[in-house]
């Protein structure tokens, strides 16, 4: 799963603030909201499913997650994502994966289909992200020079 957050990551490697946030799809999609999401997610499935702590977040997950506010920062964002990364990490490394969590929408769910789950959602979104970052400065592929 590393392999995909940190190709995420690279997305926004050498673009400024203005580039991060530029909308680039008729709903809004921006590189630096799709890092939003993806840590608010990686929060809520490996943590909250399982009854572990997360920091509170300074936006409603539901409706403000895919979007930078003008006073987040890319730094604070970045990380905002380290933070969520090492809190799953601890809870995969501390949760066997056929423990049981209860989900946002109540679903009963195993470690072992959120992680499936996550690497879906991450790989999605890295996708978005590889067409925006393409759209916004012609870079392409999971990492400089690898298509």
């Amino acid at each position: 799963m590393d392999l995909h957050r940190d190709a995420v990551l690279w997305k926004l490697a050498g673009l400024d603030d203005e580039q991060v946030r530029r909308p680039m799809t008729p709903t809004g999609t921006n590189l630096l909201g799709l890092v939003k999401h993806l840590a608010a997610v990686e929060y809520g499935w490996f943590c909250s499913t399982f009854g572990r702590e997360t920091e509170p977040f300074w936006f409603d997950p539901a409706t403000e997650d895919m979007a930078a506010g003008p006073d987040e920062t890319t730094a604070d964002i970045l990380a905002f994502y380290a933070r969520a990364r090492a809190a799953a990490d601890a809870s995969i490394r501390e949760t066997d994966l056929e423990t049981t969590g209860t989900a946002w929408d109540g679903r009963v769910v195993s470690m072992r289909w959120v992680l499936i789950h996550m690497l879906e959602d991450t790989v999605r979104h890295a996708g978005h992200m590889d067409i925006v970052r393409e759209l916004i400065d012609g870079a392409v592929g999971r990492y400089p020079g690898v298509e």
